[in-house]
């Protein structure tokens, strides 16, 4: 028996999108409208497309020749933009909808969690759902009871089993429905972005039950925007852009192909502006200085920020500094830290903000900025406000370069004292 549970040869589905056109707003107009949506609509029936509403259509490519083969047991993260298709190459591989054009095949059963709560009825309990959702993956009534205990230990819900879900929070939704696909045996497990909903406990036991259906053997594939659980889980990446497969590897070498894409689409920043104050600009500054898109790991960290007050008393400035996969590392307050505001007179000023000397790891940063008001409220906030880039990190004496890469953080850790090994006195122990 072959290996690959999943193979998708030429993979693309066309959506049709109905666009409406203004009129003038006379009765004629609106009267010649009508009927053209509703000869359009008969067109469509007859060929056996839906009927779209709108008086002009397009076809639009949520994907496009996409190909791939997925082996048995492999854990595989779907990574890339909004719109990029990752739901609609899920629902196609869940055969929630066809494909338009090419061939998917697979190996085995599969069992979705592609939204919150799917096949949950809000009439029936928890219990009564969990078989109900059971039966619709395909499982038998004695399977599911066999289970049963598991997962309702796993979602915590014990308490509400016998209450209807209706009554459930979100994320007590979250948790029963993501216990059930993950605990019924089926060969193919496809998760959708369901880590967005839960808390960090509940978010960790679902990354530790993911790498168990894994390594038991069973496939699975995961999507989502958290790129550090990304990076934690799996070893293989497949992002999608604008409908289309641009990288299929490691996923560390994906997740630097992907950022660094989002690096080249958010380079040009809609600054905009707050109610009571607006950040006008920003930059990392050298030692001389001089603006820069470098920095050299070991040196003070200055940023240099022009921004515009109504004079509000109270508006101090943040920096949330990121790494390469968008994931925050470390974070500054003028007034949390220092008690500095801005002024309180209306103006546009420029400040130097001087931190400490880091060993950044080798890689890309961005540094948010934003003006917060007595530290609650932000005013306003631009992300990617500042990108810069370390080329290299040597924390000793030798040639080591310290990257991010290696996956051992963003910030390499320095001494404070020697380190001095003694001898262990004789029948000593731990």
């Amino acid at each position: 028996m072959s290996d690959t549970v999943i193979r998708a040869t030429g993979l693309g589905k066309r959506f049709v999108i109905g666009h409406r056109v203004q009129n003038n707003g006379l009765f004629s107009d609106a009267m010649v409208g009508a009927v053209r949506r509703f000869l359009s609509k008969g067109k469509s029936a007859l060929k056996g497309n839906p009927g779209d509403a709108g008086d002009m259509f397009e076809e639009f490519w949520a994907l496009r020749d996409i190909n791939f083969e997925i082996k048995r047991g492999e854990l595989v993260s779907i990574i890339g933009h909004n719109g990029a298709g990752k739901s609609t190459l899920l629902k196609i591989l869940s055969r929630i909808t066809e494909p338009t054009t090419g061939r998917i095949e697979i190996d085995g059963r599969v069992t979705s969690l592609l939204e919150v709560g799917t096949g949950f009825h809000p009439e029936l309990t928890g219990r009564e759902n969990v078989f109900l959702n059971g039966a619709i993956l395909g499982m038998t009534r004695a399977e599911v009871r066999q289970r049963f205990d598991e997962i309702v230990a796993f979602a915590g819900v014990e308490k509400f089993i016998d209450t209807p879900v209706k009554r459930y929070s979100v994320g007590m939704y979250a948790r029963l429905a993501f216990a059930v696909a993950a605990h019924l045996e089926a060969e193919i497990l496809v998760i959708d972005e369901v880590l967005a909903v839960g808390d960090a406990e509940f978010q960790k036991r679902c990354l530790n039950r993911m790498s168990e259906v894994a390594s038991s053997g069973r496939t699975v594939l995961f999507v989502s925007h958290n790129l550090g659980a990304v990076s934690a889980l799996t070893r293989r990446a497949i992002v999608l852009r604008a409908g289309q497969l641009t990288f299929d590897g490691p996923v560390k070498a994906a997740l630097a192909h992907y950022t660094a894409n989002t690096g080249a689409t958010s380079h040009k920043l809609n600054w905009g502006r707050g109610w009571d104050s607006a950040l006008m600009s920003a930059d990392l500054l050298d030692e001389q200085g001089n603006a820069t898109e470098r920095f050299q790991p070991g040196m003070p960290l200055r940023v240099r920020v022009g921004v515009e007050t109504t004079g509000m008393p109270g508006m101090c400035i943040e920096l949330t500094f990121r790494d390469e996969l968008g994931l925050p590392f470390g974070f500054y307050s003028t007034g949390t830290f220092n008690g500095v505001m801005l002024p309180t007179e209306a103006g546009r000023f420029e400040c130097v903000i001087t931190l400490e000397s880091y060993l950044l790891a080798a890689g890309q940063y961005s540094i948010d900025i934003g003006t917060s008001f007595t530290n609650v409220h932000t005013d306003h906030r631009v992300e990617n406000a500042v990108r810069f880039v370390v080329d290299q990190c040597t924390p000793g004496p030798g040639s080591f370069n310290f990257r991010q890469s290696l996956a051992t953080g963003s910030l390499a850790m320095t001494l404070k004292q020697p380190i001095e090994f003694k001898p262990l006195a004789a029948g000593a122990t731990r």
